[in-house]
């Protein structure tokens, strides 16, 4: 008898700038249990601008796409714009579906009034400077412009009360990212979620919606908000 065996396809997981892969653990073990391989790369977020931290995944991203049959993309926060500038620079010749979640796709007011402090530039680095909603012309150029499919799921909860008593973001929003920001032009489907910017990845209903758009690329409930 003879025995046929199927390539799986992958899913690389991006994940934001003050966090580690292991954040996206919950994410990945879902998706792992869907029948997807998957990479949940670290890399140094804090440390380097946006464009070295792409190059810097380029290796691991290039051996995984190999390996399987396509390679889709989920990712949080600023790993949105990594796999942008992934996609634009060292597009994988196998690519398959995007989903970003609370991606600062157009910058983030947090940026614009907390930049310029010294705690901020020490804690966010480099790559921190980089997600102001004034984006210069380079990082434009280095994203690109998207050509594939795209799903983006934005939250509308603060952690904290003062996230919104300080005011620093236009409502709604996550507590780090306006739900406005998170859209981009291109894009296959947006959908607004009840969660929080820090813990949306572990959402079971963002995780189910990642889940549907890379098998069915749309989401389950579809441009809307949950408002």
């Amino acid at each position: 008898m003879t025995s046929t065996k199927t390539t799986p396809d992958g899913v690389l997981l991006l994940h934001g700038i003050a966090r580690r892969a292991t954040s996206l653990g919950r994410m990945e073990r879902a998706f792992g249990a869907a029948g997807y391989r998957t990479l949940n790369i670290d890399y140094p977020a804090r440390t380097a601008a946006i464009q070295d931290l792409i190059e810097g995944i380029v290796p691991s991203v290039s051996a995984f796409g190999r390996e399987v049959a396509q390679l889709h993309i989920v990712t949080h926060s600023m790993g949105g714009l990594l796999a942008r500038g992934l996609i634009a620079r060292h597009r994988p010749g196998r690519l398959g579906r995007v989903v970003m979640l609370g991606p600062p796709n157009l910058g983030s007011e947090i940026a614009d009034r907390l930049g310029g402090l010294w705690a901020y530039r020490r804690f966010f680095g480099p790559a921190g400077a980089q997600l102001v909603t004034r984006q210069d012309e380079t990082l434009l150029a280095l994203l690109g412009q998207v050509d594939y499919p795209l799903g983006i799921i934005a939250g509308d909860r603060s952690l904290t009360p003062l996230e919104s008593w300080l005011k620093l973001l236009p409502k709604p929003h996550d507590g780090r990212v306006a739900v406005a920001r998170t859209r981009l032009g291109g894009m296959t489907d947006h959908v607004t979620l009840p969660a929080t910017h820090a813990l949306m990845m572990n959402h079971r209903l963002v995780i189910d919606e990642a889940l549907h758009f890379v098998r069915f690329g749309r989401f389950a409930r579809g441009t809307q908000s949950s408002r």
